[in-house]
């Protein structure tokens, strides 16, 4: 196991480079890339390019610092512009050049799809070959299939685009013209570079933010043949020569807020070979090596908690340093402790090492340093959840979410009343862009465009977007009433006022705030359940410019009810016709009926006394839905439902159709079991007996994982987003594994969960992904205010996202929705449960072992 083990950890560090490699040619990396010293050229290594993080990558001394170098239809292209399909993928290891083919259009996107994209009438493909030159430059060539039609030429050109943060004051030079790269976009403005026969065979997105390829775009920064960019930093400075035609520097941010500044080159009229050429060359600095990072709680540890830090290191410091506890006082720092740190083994592109300071109890502020590196100080006392960790999401997040209500904190008004025109039955035989699916049937009573009663109150708005899904509602319903019951969950510290549509942060009523936000999400739920006997599907804006809306949530429609629209439905040129009002949509769907239920029926029981009739409502509906849906879904989400019926109800015919479904459970447990936990005392002792073999069999694995995975004692396997949302919904299924199995199942498995979002994780980045929670956390994210570089606090964001094969990454951007993005319905309500989870069991407690 051992030598497995070692042999795996040796493939995922990949050859190490030398010091005497640092004036040498970019060479291939195992893993399919172009490396050196300081210096990673990927070559279409990722698979999302909406995310800005595929195509040509530079990333330069551990940075990424351009991306998506690609061939495009538009100068400065957007999330819903055209996107070429990847083809083959060629690696010549002689040259060690790396060619890929792609091709316009995409049909698994053209007008269909999750996000549908509406492409031109053009057939194009070609090949991007990167190949290294001298002292770590590289060569970019386009080879067309075909020349480009004739209207095409000199239109589509290769785009490579520079992060902007990094560059905001940093300077660029052009030939012979220089500048700064500005902090916000400005004119002049040009027209569209696209001409009247290009635009009438170039049909866009329903309402599209932008009204036509490229309009809204400031004329370049600067044309040339070379440009030079950040020439003031070592650690930053690259050039790019153009072989063929000429530059420009674009700022992309000019027509659609989340762009990039782009350099662009267009291709050669009638070229086929060498259509495009470019020469990059990015400095890098001798010998330079990445700096260790110190991986510590943001927040801090409660005396009795184990407290492991991580130290990230150059995949070639093989040699570890002591490791220094410093205690905070009036007198500056003081050392408690040295410890040499154990070497923990490789892990995507670095070298890691645990530290383990557990012994320290002593309540104080501390800090961590290893050699001239010093972390950020962080506390250890038992009371170190008590303020300033969870609340925040209950206090503030939570509240500036809520739709159908004006939100308001002293002098700031989060957002004004919004959405009081909720909402029109949406067309039928409908394809939204935002992945809502209309049949051809409404499924209900009403007919497409008919006002739909009900569904003016209530809801979260989810979360970096306006819409409301009817999974993130009952989400958070499930979870806060979970919280009641698990943590006794009572705190007071907002004004909520249904009846005048009114809520006050900072300004406690008396009232249990869980329990009236759980009463906030049942009045959407279950008023669309009313109007329409089944559930919504969703709730959302119909048109693009609506969805993209950076503002108050109160402007995004005119909050006037309008009168039933006639066949409402899309245009020739996919404009949905007339009102504003957002669209509500349903569907059959008896797995997530079954989990809605759930949900339900852990409200009706923590709202009873409170809200009864609510309560009752809550718990009839539930019955109903399983009742709708049980027979038709045979999985978890039959197994969940009953799990709440029989603890709602401990009806007998409840329990007999669970124990019926023991074959799945015991083949699954993962999937199931846990949701048994709260109550296994009413189950029949065979079969517990038999579920508690497959769990014991399942916690196995969970542990040798949280030994072999990764450093961080969770797995980390990012796809799109970052990980922290799964390994924060993987911590409380593991809290409720230790709950029914508490000799099967280690604490250790949602404590790591909960180190994880607050700074235990990778990159160079360790904030808490917490925002305004913890020393360092991020505080520029995507969520409604984004365009203002800010944040919500108690926003908890999917955090370090891995930008493929080896980089994790956490920038500061606000329009990174894979990396910073807030969600409703378990990003933000998982996080509160595993932090009074973790508080609840350190709280006053002698210290465990620590862990080996």
């Amino acid at each position: 196991m051992k030598l497995q083990r070692l042999l795996a950890l040796c493939l995922l560090a990949g050859p190490c480079a030398t010091p005497a490699q640092d004036n040498a040619s970019l060479r291939l990396h195992e893993r399919g890339y172009l490396t050196r010293p300081g210096l990673d050229v990927l070559v279409f290594s990722d698979i999302y390019p909406d995310g800005h993080q595929t195509g040509v990558t530079i990333i330069q001394h551990g940075t990424r610092v351009a991306a998506n170098g690609d061939v495009r239809l538009e100068k400065s292209p957007g999330q819903w512009s055209p996107m070429p399909k990847g083809g083959e993928r060629t690696v010549d290891k002689d040259s060690a050049t790396i060619s890929q083919h792609l091709s316009y259009p995409d049909p698994e996107k053209n007008r269909r799809g999750f996000n549908p994209i509406f492409y031109p009438d053009l057939q194009l493909g070609y090949w991007v070959r990167v190949t290294p030159e001298r002292n770590g430059a590289f060569r970019i060539r386009v080879d067309l299939d075909q020349p480009l039609p004739q209207q095409w030429a000199g239109r589509i050109g290769f785009n490579l685009e520079l992060f902007p943060t990094d560059l905001f004051g940093k300077s660029w030079l052009m030939d012979s013209v220089s500048g700064i790269f500005p902090r916000q976009p400005g004119g002049p403005l040009v027209s569209s570079s696209i001409s009247d026969d290009a635009t009438a065979s170039t049909p866009r997105q329903a309402n599209s933010p932008t009204a036509a390829p490229d309009s809204g775009l400031t004329a370049p920064l600067a044309s040339g043949k070379r440009l030079v960019v950040a020439a003031e930093s070592n650690l930053q400075r690259l050039s790019i020569e153009s072989v063929t035609g000429s530059l420009e520097l674009i700022d992309g941010r000019s027509n659609h807020n989340n762009g990039w500044f782009i350099v662009r080159g267009a291709l050669d009229a009638g070229a086929t070979t060498r259509a495009l050429e470019w020469v990059v060359t990015p400095h890098t600095v001798a010998n330079w090596r990445y700096e260790p990072v110190i991986q510590v709680s943001q927040v801090g540890y409660a005396s009795a908690q184990p407290k492991r830090a991580i130290i990230e290191l150059d995949v070639r410091d093989v040699t570890l340093q002591p490791v220094r506890l410093l205690r905070l006082t009036e007198n500056g720092s003081q050392e408690v402790l040295s410890l040499t740190p154990a070497a923990w083994g490789n892990f995507l592109r670095y070298r890691y090492a645990a530290v383990d300071f557990s012994s320290i109890r002593d309540p104080g502020m501390y800090v961590l340093s290893y050699g001239d590196k010093t972390s950020h100080p962080f506390r250890i006392g038992d009371d170190v959840y008590a303020r300033h960790v969870w609340q925040p999401t209950l206090e503030y997040f939570l509240p500036a979410q809520m739709c159908h209500m004006r939100v308001s904190e002293k002098y700031r008004v989060w957002h004004g009343l919004d959405h009081q025109d909720d909402a029109l039955m949406a067309p039928v035989n409908l394809n939204h862009f935002d992945g809502y699916v209309q049949g051809s049937s409404t499924l209900s009573r009403f007919r497409p465009g008919e006002a739909v009663p009900g569904l003016a109150a209530g809801g979260w708005h989810d979360a970096g977007d306006l819409d409301l899904r009817v999974e993130s509602q009952i989400g958070t319903v499930w979870l806060l009433a979970k919280m009641i019951e698990e943590f006794g969950l009572d705190y007071d510290a907002t004004t909520i006022d249904q009846s005048r549509k009114q809520v006050e942060i900072r300004d406690a009523d008396g009232k249990n705030d869980a329990l009236q936000q759980i009463e906030h999400g049942l009045l959407s739920v279950l008023g669309g359940y009313r109007a329409l006997g089944r559930l919504y599907r969703g709730i959302i804006e119909p048109d693009l410019r609506a969805y993209v809306l950076l503002g108050d949530a109160a402007v995004q429609t005119d909050n006037a009810v309008s009168k039933p629209v006639a066949g409402l439905g899309v245009d020739n040129n996919g404009q949905p016709i007339v009102a504003d009002d957002r669209w509500v949509f349903t569907e059959d769907n008896p797995e997530r009926e079954l989990h809605v239920a759930a949900g339900l029926l852990a409200a009706g029981r923590v709202l009873k006394g409170y809200n009864s009739q609510l309560a009752e409502e809550a718990t009839s509906a539930a019955q109903e839905l399983v009742a709708r849906a049980s027979d038709r879904n045979k999985g978890a989400a039959r197994v969940f439902a009953l799990a709440e019926l029989i603890q709602s109800t401990n009806d007998a015919r409840y329990v007999e159709q669970l124990v019926a479904m023991e074959a799945f459970i015991v083949a699954q447990p993962k999937e199931s079991a846990w949701m048994l936990a709260s109550i296994l005392d009413r189950l029949p002792k065979r079969f517990v007996a038999r579920v508690t073999k497959a769990v014991a069999e399942y916690q196995k694995g969970v542990s040798a994982r949280a030994r072999t995975d990764s450093p961080y004692g969770v797995p980390y396997e990012p796809n799109i987003w970052g990980a922290g949302w799964d390994i924060q919904k993987r911590g409380v299924h593991q809290y409720f594994f230790q709950k029914g199995w508490p000799a099967l199942t280690s604490v250790d498995s949602y404590v790591n969960a909960l180190n994880f979002i607050l700074g235990v994780h990778p990159g160079s980045n360790t904030a808490s992904f917490v925002s305004g929670v913890g020393a360092h956390s991020v505080t520029t994210a995507y969520g409604t205010n984004r365009a203002d570089w800010s944040y919500i606090p108690g926003g908890v964001v999917s955090g370090t996202n891995l930008v493929r094969p080896d980089l994790p990454e956490l920038k500061v951007w606000p329009y990174f929705w894979q990396q910073t993005e807030y969600v409703m319905g378990g990003g933000e309500t998982n996080f509160m449960f595993l932090a009074l989870a973790v508080d609840k069991l350190y709280r006053n407690r002698e210290p465990a072992a620590a862990s080996p």
